[in-house]
């Protein structure tokens, strides 16, 4: 709080993915449209909306060419077609596939898929047309307290590509680097970027070339991946929206309140630093708070006592894997206020704890996570975040929503 099976026979289709050495960084598109653009940016969402299919149709039938998409450390990885069995370890992913329309490419997860599941159904509830079907999908990690994946089932699922860090599988039990080459050269190539999430430091003999992205950064690089980037380009113009109209809309800095981000769990506090390097807390950034934990030397490791936070007092606690996840938050809330010490804190007396969104997000759940933190934190400028107690993320008056959820269902679904 995140068997050798080297005689395998002749490779099959996956041969047609080879990886390569070099690295390069994703861009990222920018730019923000201003309120007299609205109208334009719909228009361009539409369009890239409509030729989406397409787009994705043609390069289906594979280009003799390839092509080849970058990211660290997997490098440069060339492909043939559009791979359409994925294996994917994190939440980031699987989002971000099914926000290009691929969802259904997607053969597994790290953990538990009825949990993480959940979750994404939670976000797409409020997007017509948008859902993700985890049925079948495989349990990489075994559950058994070892965080890890089973070579042989990697095998089995004899994916196109493996949409994960190849560091972070290196640093699982059992494997190391040339356990990651053998699937490379074996299966199919490694694709992902984990370490980017807190920005630390990946196992050798990763370490000293690793690149760190931001959010949208890795999101752009699995676009190309499925040659989606007509839809990449309309979510992240829908995403530089959203951050346009909370940063003109935000009160002045004497007027934000001191933000502390938490777990609570077994009467301790495990805190997180807001202003911390990673994308983890790319939802609550934006928003220009005062980090409650700013002073305070944060590791996983830290956690803090009742008598503790009391001393720290943020005005807000924002309690992180809150949305239909593993912590009920309206629980933790009323145990706070049962408690001698936890009623007297700031954020329990007033009222303002809240679930906050997974540090492991991707694309659509970033921008419903950010949504949900303005409203929480500025009610006055973007309206009360209403009253919640677990299951699909909130229906928000039309008049409310600081995103338009039809121009995202739009586009991935590509209507």
């Amino acid at each position: 709080m995140d068997q050798d099976l080297t005689d395998r026979a002749t490779p099959t289709r996956r041969a047609c993915l080879k990886g390569g050495g070099a690295l390069l960084a994703g861009g990222l598109l920018a730019g923000c449209a201003g309120q007299n653009d609205a109208e334009s940016s719909t228009d361009a969402t539409e369009t890239a909306a409509t030729t989406a299919a397409t787009d994705a149709e043609t390069a289906a039938d594979g280009d003799a060419a390839g092509y080849t998409v970058s990211m660290s450390p997997a490098g440069d990885v060339t492909f043939e077609s559009v791979p359409e069995n994925v294996m994917v370890y994190n939440l980031v992913y699987a989002d971000a596939a099914v926000a290009f329309g691929h969802g259904d490419a997607v053969n597994s997860l790290g953990f538990d898929s009825d949990a993480g599941g959940r979750t994404l159904d939670a976000y797409y509830e409020r997007l017509d047309g948008v859902s993700f079907d985890r049925s079948d999908l495989a349990q990489l990690n075994s559950g058994s307290g070892s965080v890890n994946i089973d070579k042989e089932l990697v095998y089995e699922l004899d994916s196109d590509l493996h949409l994960v860090d190849p560091a972070l599988v290196a640093s699982f039990d059992g494997w190391d680097q040339s356990d990651v080459e053998e699937i490379r050269e074996q299966v199919a190539p490694w694709f992902g970027n984990a370490y980017s999430r807190t920005h630390a430091r990946p196992p050798e003999p990763y370490a000293d070339d690793y690149q760190y992205y931001t959010l949208w950064e890795i999101v752009e690089n699995v676009g190309q991946v499925f040659r989606e980037e007509d839809r990449y380009a309309a979510l992240e113009a829908v995403h530089s929206d959203l951050l346009d109209t909370i940063q003109s809309n935000l009160p002045p800095e004497s007027e934000r309140p001191s933000v502390g981000v938490v777990i609570y769990m077994d009467e301790a506090f495990y805190p997180t630093k807001i202003d911390a390097p990673g994308f983890a807390t790319s939802h609550i950034r934006p928003l220009g708070v005062t980090d409650a934990f700013a002073a305070g030397d944060v590791t996983f490791e830290t956690s803090y006592d009742f008598e503790a936070m009391l001393e720290i007092d943020p005005d807000v606690l924002l309690h992180s894997y809150g949305i239909d996840s593993y912590y009920d938050v309206a629980s933790i809330r009323q145990t706070l206020e049962d408690h001698p010490v936890g009623s007297e804190l700031s954020a329990v007396r007033n009222d303002r704890v809240y679930p906050s969104g997974t540090p492991v997000q991707g694309p659509i759940m970033n921008l419903f996570q950010t949504e949900m933190t303005a409203k929480q934190l500025y009610p006055d400028q973007f309206g009360a975040w209403p009253e919640y107690a677990g299951g699909a993320y909130p229906e928000i008056p039309e008049d409310e929503q600081l995103f338009d959820r039809q121009r995202v269902a739009d586009i991935v679904t590509g209507d």
